[in-house]
């Protein structure tokens, strides 16, 4: 299966005292990658025709970079759920897996901000791209 990838730019001031990228900036490469997908995969062109929110956010560092470049980040959806999708991420630079992560999507009506089901355009969607029974 061929997973959707989003090189994401290293800037040098994503990098700590150390040297090395801060743990907290992962969060936002795996956030570009996810932006990236729903763009792609969902065809949406602005973020209020994605109301969304983060549910939980889990982060395994394996590997530091050093060196403001890119990484390459691959994004795919394990599960859907009825208001929820759950997302996995792979980091990787220079050839090797650095972090990987997983988030949690839970489906909001924009008006309240209370859940909902996902749309069943969306599930459609994530299910033909990842092969996933809908």
């Amino acid at each position: 299966m061929s997973r959707f990838e989003q090189e994401v730019e290293v800037r040098y001031n994503d990098l700590d005292t150390y040297g090395h990228v801060n743990n907290a900036v992962y969060g936002t490469y795996v956030e570009q990658a996810r932006v990236g997908y729903v763009v792609e995969v969902l065809g949406v062109e602005s973020v209020d025709e994605f109301p969304a929110v983060v549910a939980s956010l889990s982060i395994d560092f394996r590997d530091s970079v050093r060196t403001p470049t890119s990484v390459t980040v691959r994004v795919w959806v394990s599960r859907l759920g009825d208001s929820s999708v759950t997302m996995n991420y792979e980091v990787e630079h220079g050839g090797r897996l650095v972090a990987e992560a997983e988030t949690t999507l839970v489906a909001v009506d924009p008006a309240t901000g209370e859940t909902r089901p996902l749309p069943e355009q969306w599930r459609e969607r994530i299910a033909e791209y990842e092969g996933l029974d809908a």
